[in-house]
C-alpha cells in the first residue's frame, strides 16, 4: 500500500452534512465531514489529547468535536478549542492532526493521502466525458470485497481471463499478432496501458452490414496510480462502454471499489437496469475468482508465479509499483501492525513539509523507502 495518491473516501451522500463519517483506508482510520458551507474535509481520526476517535464525535460549526474531552478541530486539522483551559484559551501549538487535500467529483469525495505539495502530486484522474452530451452513467456500483486491491487491479489488466471467467456475457477471445509475444504495454503519466482487438460478431445497423463486418472491436485498459483502473470497450465505431474503478484499500485483505460505468449507446433511461445487471454479473464473476486466489496478496517476486506473454500488463504494473516504493511511498505494513495499540500513526500530510512538532507518528515505510525519502530530503 502506498502513500502520495488520491483515494476515494466515500460517496457525496455518505459524507453528509451534520455528522462525521469514519472510513478505514491503508489500514488507518480517517474522519470525513462537511463544514458549515458544505465543503468536505478529511483528517486523521485520532485526537492528540488522549486518543479519542474524532469520527465518534459530532460537528460544531466548522469543527469536528472529540467525544472524549470536547477538543474541537477545524478542517485544517488544527485544534480550535480546548474546553478544559476555557473556551477563550489558546490551544497548544502541537494540538493538530493531519489534514489532507480533498476534491469532490463524480459523486465521490477523494483525499490525497500523502505529503507531496500540489505541484508534485499526481492530479485526480479526470473522466473527460463525465456529464457530457452523448454519454450516460448509470448508478454507481459499490463493492465491498475480501481481496487485496492489487489483485483487483491486475485482474482488470488481464485480457486473457475474460473468455473463461465471463463466457455467459459473450466476452470474445482477443486477437494478437502473435500469442507468443508479450502484449505491447505503453507507459503513461502515473501508469501504463494496452490495447487489443477482438472480432465483432454483431451488426451495427447505423453503419450498415458492410462497414460493420469490417469493424474490428477493441478493448483498452490502463491503471493510473496504484488504485485506479480504466477499461474502454468499443463494439463499433459508435457504440462503447467506458468503465472506471476507483479502489480504496481498506487493509491487506479488504478493498472497497467504486465502479462508474458510462456508455454512448442505448442512452434511454429504461436501459439502465439491464446494463447495471450485466455489470453486476460480470463483477460477481470476478469477485468469486479473486476471493480464492492463493496467495491473497501479490507475490514480492515474479518467480513465485509462472507468467505468460498475456501477463505483460500486470508485470509492468508491478514494476511501476516498485518505482514508487523506491521513491519512499510504500507502507511497511508489518511495522505498522507492530506499533498498533502502542503508538498512533498517521499518513503524513503536506503540512508536515512546512511545520514540525507533530504528536502522531508518521506511518512507517519500508526500509528501502525510508532511505529513499531521507536521501531526497
Amino acid at each position: 500500500m502506498y502513500i502520495n495518491f488520491w483515494y476515494p473516501i466515500g460517496t457525496s451522500e455518505e459524507i453528509a452534512a451534520g455528522e462525521p463519517h469514519r472510513v478505514q483506508i491503508l489500514g488507518l482510520n480517517f474522519v470525513a465531514f462537511r463544514d458549515s458551507k458544505g465543503r468536505p474535509h478529511v483528517l486523521s481520526d485520532t485526537c492528540v489529547h488522549r486518543g479519542g476517535s474524532l469520527s465518534k464525535g459530532w460537528l460544531k460549526g466548522d469543527c469536528v468535536v472529540c467525544p472524549y474531552h470536547g477538543w474541537e478541530y477545524g478542517g485544517d486539522g488544527k485544534c480550535q478549542t480546548v474546553p478544559s483551559i476555557g473556551y477563550d484559551g489558546k490551544p497548544p501549538a502541537r494540538a493538530k492532526v493531519d489534514s489532507y487535500p480533498v476534491e469532490e467529483k463524480y459523486g465521490l469525495v477523494f483525499a490525497f493521502l500523502g505529503d507531496l505539495s500540489e505541484a508534485e502530486r499526481p492530479p485526480l484522474y479526470e473522466i473527460e466525458e463525465y456529464g457530457q452530451d452523448g454519454w450516460r452513467a448509470h448508478d454507481m456500483i459499490i463493492l465491498d470485497t475480501d481481496f487485496y486491491y492489487e489483485r483487483s487491479l491486475e485482474n482488470g489488466l488481464d485480457p486473457a481471463h475474460n473468455e473463461f471467467v465471463h463466457p455467459a456475457q459473450g466476452f470474445p477471445a482477443l486477437i494478437t499478432d502473435d500469442p507468443k509475444k508479450p502484449i505491447k504495454v505503453t507507459d503513461i503519466p502515473w501508469g501504463s496501458k494496452f490495447k487489443l482487438y477482438f472480432e465483432v460478431k454483431n451488426k451495427d445497423t447505423e453503419l450498415g452490414d458492410i462497414r460493420a463486418e469490417k469493424f474490428k472491436g477493441w478493448a483498452s485498459s490502463w491503471h493510473y496510480g496504484p488504485n485506479t483502473l480504466v477499461t474502454w470497450i468499443q463494439f463499433s465505431e459508435h457504440n462503447g462502454f467506458h468503465q472506471y474503478f476507483f479502489e480504496a484499500p481498506i487493509d491487506e485483505s479488504h478493498t472497497r471499489i467504486y465502479f462508474i460505468n458510462l456508455r454512448n449507446c442505448m442512452l434511454e433511461p429504461e436501459n439502465d437496469d439491464t446494463i447495471r445487471k450485466v455489470n453486476l454479473q460480470v463483477t460477481k464473476e470476478d469477485v468469486e475468482v479473486l476471493n480464492d486466489l492463493n496467495p491473497m496478496r501479490t507475490p514480492e517476486t515474479n518467480t513465485k508465479e509462472i507468467l505468460m506473454p498475456t501477463d505483460q500488463a500486470s508485470v509492468r504494473y508491478r514494476e511501476i509499483l516498485k518505482t514508487w516504493e523506491h521513491r519512499g511511498w510504500r507502507i511497511d505494513v508489518a511495522a505498522m501492525k507492530e506499533k498498533s495499540g502502542d503508538v498512533a500513526c498517521a499518513i503524513p500530510c503536506p503540512d508536515r513539509r512546512v511545520s514540525g512538532n507533530w504528536v502522531l507518528d508518521e506511518v512507517p515505510l519500508l526500509p528501502a523507502a525510508q532511505q529513499s525519502r531521507a536521501a531526497a530530503e
